[in-house]
C-alpha cells in the first residue's frame, strides 16, 4: 500500500507477525526495539524475503532515542503514516507468587513485598512507552492532518488477571489513553484505536503457561477453561483486525475503540 509504518516492540512474537503483514502489503516498515540482536534478526528475515524494512534501536522510555529514530525513519522512508504501539510486557518483579492473599508462602512475592522498581518498570513500559512514542510520532501526523495509531492493549484491561497487578493496571491505562487520544485527535485527521489480545503464547509469558517439560501449567488449564474456543490464539489471528483499523476506506469512521481478539474470553462469565 506504499505507506510508512512504525512498529515498536517489533522484535517480539506478535508485533513481528504484524510487521511482516504490513510488509507483505507493500508498506515500508520501520521496526523499533530495544533488543538489537533480535531486531537485526527480524529485519534480516524481512529483507531476505524482498520486503522494504529497516530496524531502529530505540527505547520507548527514552524520548530522545525515539526522536532520533523518527528523524532517521523520515530520511529513509518519508513521513510516517501508521504507528503501532506494540512495546510492552510484564516482569517477575511485579508478579505475585499466588493468586490470593490467604495463599501467601514465606519467601515468595506477595502483594506486600512486590518490588516498587519492578512495578514502576512494568507500568512505565506499557503506559509511558505508549505515551512518549505517541508524542514523538503523532506530531507529524497532526501537522499533516493524516495518520493512524493502533495501540496494543490486553484482555487484562477489561478484567484484571490474578498475579499481575501492574501489567493489568497498565493495560487498562492504555485502553483509557486510546479513547482520550481518539477524542483529542478527532478533528486532526488521526484515528486512534487499540486491539486487546486474549491469550497468545509469547516469549514473555510461556514460563507462566508451560512447565519446563512442556506440559501446561495449572494457570493454562484455568485460562482454557475460561476461553470458550478452548485454545490459545495464533498470532496471525490478530491481522484481520489490524488490517481493518489500518484501512481508511474500511474503518474511516472508527476511532476510540478497543477490539477484543480473545476467543470469547471477555464474553464468558465462568458459569
Amino acid at each position: 500500500m506504499n505507506r510508512t509504518v512504525v512498529i515498536t516492540g517489533a522484535a517480539g512474537v506478535l508485533c513481528g507477525v504484524i510487521a511482516r503483514d504490513y510488509a507483505e502489503s507493500g508498506d515500508r516498515v520501520a521496526l523499533l526495539d530495544v533488543n538489537k540482536n533480535a531486531l537485526d534478526d527480524a529485519v534480516a528475515k524481512l529483507v531476505a524475503d524482498g520486503f522494504t524494512a529497516k530496524g531502529y534501536v530505540a527505547d520507548v522510555l527514552d524520548k530522545g532515542s525515539l526522536m532520533v529514530a523518527r528523524e532517521n525513519i523520515i530520511k529513509d522512508f518519508g513521513e510516517i503514516d501508521i504507528l503501532v504501539n506494540g512495546a510492552g510486557g510484564n516482569s517477575p518483579k511485579a508478579t505475585t507468587f499466588n493468586e490470593y492473599d490467604k495463599e501467601r508462602v514465606a519467601g515468595k512475592p506477595d502483594f506486600f513485598t512486590l518490588d516498587k522498581a519492578g512495578v514502576d518498570f512494568v507500568f512505565n513500559l506499557n503506559f509511558m512507552g505508549t505515551f512518549l512514542t505517541t508524542q514523538v510520532f503523532a506530531e507529524g501526523m497532526a501537522e499533516r492532518k493524516d495518520g493512524i495509531i493502533i495501540n496494543i492493549s490486553s484482555m487484562n484491561a477489561f478484567t484484571p488477571l490474578t498475579k499481575i497487578p501492574a501489567y493489568s493496571a497498565a493495560k487498562a491505562s492504555v485502553s483509557n489513553f486510546t479513547k482520550w487520544l481518539a477524542t483529542y485527535f478527532a478533528e486532526s485527521g488521526i484515528r486512534v484505536n487499540a486491539i486487546a489480545p486474549g491469550f497468545f503464547v509469547t516469549n514473555q509469558n510461556k514460563t507462566l503457561l508451560f512447565n519446563e517439560d512442556g506440559t501446561p501449567t495449572a494457570r493454562t488449564n484455568k485460562i482454557l477453561r475460561n476461553t470458550p474456543m478452548n485454545r490459545f490464539g495464533r498470532p496471525e489471528e490478530l491481522l484481520g483486525t489490524v488490517r481493518w483499523l489500518s484501512d481508511n476506506a474500511a474503518s474511516g469512521f472508527v476511532t476510540g475503540v478497543v477490539v477484543p481478539i480473545d476467543g470469547g474470553f471477555a464474553a464468558y462469565s465462568g458459569v
